[in-house]
C-alpha cells in the first residue's frame, strides 16, 4: 500500500500575477485553519500534480502548493524571462503575503530543495521548519556530475540517446549546447532536444527504472518547460555564488530540519545532502535528521522515500503554526 494519504481535493485556487509577465498557479488544500506548509516542486519547470498534496494529513495542514514561473498552470508557458532564483524566492514571499501566511514549514525536493533553501535562508524568520529530499545546490560539479561526466558511467546507454542530438563538435558543453537549441528558432529541434533531455532525467530518476514515468518526457508541453527552463538555470549557475547555499546553512541551523536522500540517488548524489547535513552541525546539531533511503534513487515518488516524508511531516505536527 501507498504511505501517502487517500487523494483529497483543493478547496481553494488561483493565479497570482507576481510580474508584469508571470502569473503563478496556486491551490491550498487541507484544513484551512491547519499549520501552513508549501511544497516546492522540481525541475525547475517540473509543476505540481495531484498527489504533490497527499504528503500532508488535511485535517492538521494547510497545504499550499504552486507552479513556479513557467510551469505548469502558471503563464506564459515556458517563458524564461525575468525567471531566476531569486525571483522565485520573491513569489513565495508574495504567495505567503497573499494567503496571509504569519510563518509556514517548507518542503522541497531535488531542484525544490535548492528553492527551499535560497527562501529559508533569505527569509528565516518565516520558516517554522524544513522538510528536503534528494539535496541539490547547484554547484558547477553537481551539474557536471549529471550532464557531462559521472553519471553517464552507470547509465552510458541513456547517455548516449541524451547525447544524440546535439552534434559532437558541441558536446564539451552540453548544457550549453542544449540551451542554445532550447531557446533557438527551430521548433522541431526545439521539441527534439527537449524530449531528449527530459528522457535523460527520467530514465535516471528511480533506481529500478519506470517506463511510465519516462513516458511523460513525451508530452511536448511538460518537456519544453522542463528543459528550457533547467538548462536557463543552470547555464546561469541559479544566479548564485558557487556552493553558497552551503556557505549559508548555518542561517537556518537553528531550525528544525529533516533531509530525506536516496542512497542510489544518480541525478542529485548523496554527497551533496552529506555536505549540507556537516554544514547545518551534523550530529552535534540535534535539531536536524539525515535519513538515507537504502533501496530508492532520486524520484519522490518510490515507495520508502514516500514514507519517509510522510514520516517528518507526521513529526512536524509537534510545530504550531
Amino acid at each position: 500500500m501507498a504511505p501517502l494519504y487517500a487523494p483529497f481535493s483543493v478547496n481553494k485556487s488561483d493565479h497570482l500575477q507576481v510580474s508584469d509577465v508571470h502569473s503563478i498557479y496556486w491551490e491550498e488544500c487541507g484544513n484551512p485553519n491547519g499549520v501552513p506548509i508549501v511544497f516546492l516542486h522540481g525541475g525547475p519547470g517540473g509543476g505540481i500534480d495531484d498527489n504533490d498534496r497527499r504528503y500532508f494529513d488535511p485535517s492538521h495542514y494547510r497545504s499550499i502548493l504552486f507552479d513556479q514561473r513557467g510551469a505548469g498552470k502558471s503563464t506564459p508557458h515556458a517563458s524564461l524571462e525575468d525567471n531566476t532564483t531569486w525571483t522565485l524566492v520573491s513569489d513565495i514571499e508574495a504567495l505567503r503575503q497573499h494567503l496571509g501566511v504569519e510563518k509556514w514549514i517548507v518542503f522541497g525536493g531535488s531542484w525544490g530543495s535548492t528553492l527551499a533553501l535560497a527562501y529559508s535562508e533569505t527569509h528565516s524568520d518565516r520558516t517554522l521548519g524544513l522538510i528536503l529530499r534528494g539535496i541539490f545546490t547547484l554547484k558547477r560539479e553537481e551539474l557536471e556530475w549529471f550532464y557531462q561526466k559521472g553519471a553517464d558511467f552507470i547509465f552510458p546507454d541513456y547517455f548516449d540517446k541524451y547525447k544524440e542530438p546535439i552534434p559532437e563538435a558541441e558536446r564539451g558543453d552540453m548544457m550549453a549546447a542544449y540551451y542554445k537549441r532550447l531557446t533557438g528558432d527551430n521548433e522541431e529541434e526545439k521539441l527534439k532536444c527537449a524530449s531528449a533531455w527530459s528522457a535523460w532525467e527520467t530514465r535516471t530518476s528511480k533506481l529500478i527504472v519506470d517506463p511510465g514515468f519516462v513516458a511523460k518526457a513525451e508530452d511536448p508541453k511538460w518537456s519544453l518547460a522542463f528543459a528550457r527552463i533547467e538548462s536557463h538555470f543552470f547555464v546561469n549557475g541559479g544566479w548564485m555564488a558557487d556552493g553558497q547555499l552551503i556557505a549559508d546553512a548555518h542561517k537556518i541551523a537553528h531550525l528544525p530540519i529533516v533531509i530525506v536522500q536516496g542512497r542510489y540517488d544518480v541525478v542529485c548524489p548523496a554527497k551533496t545532502s552529506w555536505d549540507l547535513y556537516q554544514a547545518l552541525g551534523g550530529e552535534g546539531n540535534k535539531g536536524v535528521e539525515y535519513r538515507i533511503v537504502v533501496d530508492s534513487g532520486h524520484s519522490a515518488k518510490e515507495k520508502n522515500t514516500e514514507q519517509l516524508l510522510v514520516d517528518a511531516a507526521e513529526k512536524f505536527k509537534s510545530i504550531k503554526g
